[in-house]
This record gives C-alpha cells, sequence and structure tokens, in this order.
C-alpha cells in the first residue's frame, strides 16, 4: 500500500497537485500547471493529466485514486458539473472523463468544500476548537462560495449543493447576480458587491472606483461612505451567518478570501449576528484560514484519505 495520497485542485487559472504522506499529512510534493481553459474542456482534461504524470514521474509511483477540486458542482442526478464560473466545465461528465483518461477512481468535491474540509482537518479548526463536530467554511472573495464538514467528511447533499449559501437571497431587488437571482449574499457582500455600493453610491459615480482595501482604509479614517459601507458588509453579514447557524448550529465558521481579511468582521460582523440568532449567546468560534492558498489542494487530497 502507498504511503501517499493524492489531490488535485482545479482553478480557472491554474491547476495544482498534491501529493500527501498518510502517517503525518505532510505534504510531499506540489506542483502547477496553467489551465488554459480558453483551450477548451479536453485540453483542461490533458492538463490534468499531464501534471499528475509529472508528479508521478518525481514520485516513482502513479496514484491509486486521486481527489479534485473543482470550480463547481457534479450533478448526482445527472452526472454532469453545474455551477461552475469555469464555463467550459459546465454540463460536462468530469468524473466519468477524468477516470477513464486516468484510468483509476477519482473524488470530485467543490473547491469551497475541499476549503473547508482542509481548515477543519489541517488547519484553524484544530487550534481553536480540534473536537468540533461541525465546520463551515466560508470564501468570501470576489465570489462568496461555502463548504459544510461533518465529524471530519464533506457534505454533499442530494442536490451536490449543500453549502450553497453564497446563492441565497438576502436583499430582495438587490442587484442582478450569474445564477439569475438579484441580491444574493455574493452580490451583497462579496469584495465585487461592496465595492460596486461603495461607487453607486459615491456622487463621483463611475469615476470612484476603489478597491476594498483602499474602502476599508477609509474607513478607519473616518470616510463616511466608507463606514457606511462597512456598516452594510456588518450587518448583512450578521443576518446571514445567523440563518446558517440557526440551522447547522457550527461549531466552527472559517472565514476566507479577502473580505476575511477584514479584522473587524471579527468583532462587529460578530455583534451583528446575535441580534439575529435563536439563542442568547453566539457560541460559535468565528476564525480566520491557517492554510492560505494550501488549503483547497490539501482538501481535495483529503477527500480520497
Amino acid at each position: 500500500m502507498s504511503k501517499y495520497y493524492w489531490g488535485v485542485d482545479l482553478g480557472g487559472t491554474k491547476i495544482e497537485c498534491a501529493v500527501m504522506q498518510y502517517d503525518n499529512d505532510r505534504c510531499v510534493l506540489r506542483e502547477r500547471l496553467p489551465t488554459e481553459g480558453e483551450k477548451g474542456y479536453q485540453h483542461v482534461l490533458a492538463q490534468i493529466k499531464k501534471l499528475i504524470e509529472h508528479c508521478a514521474g518525481k514520485m516513482g509511483e502513479y496514484p491509486s485514486t486521486v481527489g479534485i477540486g473543482t470550480p463547481g458542482t457534479l450533478d448526482p442526478s445527472t452526472g454532469t458539473m453545474k455551477n461552475c464560473n469555469s464555463t467550459h466545465l459546465n454540463g460536462q461528465p468530469l468524473d466519468h472523463d477524468l477516470k477513464s483518461l486516468l484510468g483509476i477512481p477519482v473524488r470530485l468535491a467543490n473547491d469551497a468544500n475541499c476549503f473547508a474540509l482542509a481548515e477543519a482537518r489541517l488547519g484553524v479548526v484544530q487550534e481553536v476548537k480540534p473536537d468540533a463536530e461541525v465546520v463551515f467554511g466560508i470564501i468570501m472573495g470576489t465570489g462568496v462560495g461555502s463548504g459544510i464538514v461533518v465529524n471530519g467528511k464533506v457534505l454533499n447533499g442530494c442536490h451536490g449543493i449543500a453549502g450553497e449559501w453564497g446563492h441565497n437571497v438576502l436583499e430582495a431587488n438587490g442587484a442582478p447576480c450569474y445564477c439569475g437571482k438579484r441580491g444574493c449574499v455574493e452580490t451583497v457582500m462579496s469584495g465585487k458587491g461592496l465595492e460596486r455600493f461603495y461607487r453607486e453610491q459615491s456622487d463621483s459615480g463611475d469615476a470612484c472606483s476603489l478597491s476594498l482595501p483602499e474602502i476599508v482604509a477609509l474607513a478607519e479614517q473616518g470616510n463616511t461612505l466608507a463606514q457606511t459601507t462597512m456598516e452594510r458588509l456588518y450587518n448583512y453579514f450578521g443576518l446571514a451567518v445567523a440563518s446558517i447557524i440557526n440551522v447547522l448550529d457550527p461549531d466552527v465558521i472559517v472565514v476566507g478570501g479577502g473580505v476575511g481579511n477584514i479584522d473587524s468582521l471579527y468583532s462587529k460582523g460578530r455583534d451583528a449576528i446575535l441580534p439575529h440568532l435563536f439563542n442568547p449567546v453566539l457560541n460559535t468560534v468565528l476564525a480566520k484560514p491557517a492554510l492560505g492558498d494550501s488549503a483547497g489542494v490539501f482538501g481535495a487530497a483529503m477527500l480520497v484519505k
């Protein structure tokens, strides 16, 4: 039996492979190739195979199975991918095609699920609450994604969409979302959503296109519109996260992505949860991730462990 387990993180711009050691979860090899999705689905499959064969050459062995983190979800009813922002994957039988191409079993999960799994089993959860049963992992960056881990295992759900918190409607008649709805969590609390709100509320209009870090800095300096933008984040974060806690009651919520880097989210954003919570106190731990950009590929590998 091999001493190693393998994972691949299939991203929009890069494909990364990690080989992990069973006995101590240490990463012994990490390699990357560009995704080159503009060249089409078959090319992306070939890039995955090329990367795995390259790593196999370095390791002196080929994996017996591999976990794959994807920018979307495998629909259990159709066996094809859906909800992928890398649109060349949508409608494709990715797991079937990879099994045929690689000649080994593959296990697929959404990249947010992989993030949550890695932080639960290897990352910050082991620091703040190692006995946690339920972990909710959030990626709040350009978009908003999330994943659920229960007793160390990813929760996929019967539609394959467990954890798709980013596409619950948060603001009735809000900004349109690519999913077809309006006012989704993603349109309100993503970095782009907050930047758009600031721009639209500014007297300068489109001429005032500031990045989120710039808006955060202005808020700290007392800028009224920037502070209003931050209050919008805190209030909607409290409302949206409270609904998750009321349903799942997680031990730990890990908040990743660029928005998750905002320190005040863990104080003012946390305070905004309690008014909407079906409990007089908030015991759930809100934590920043510990694994950085390693979480996705490490979590993909853990799908097979």
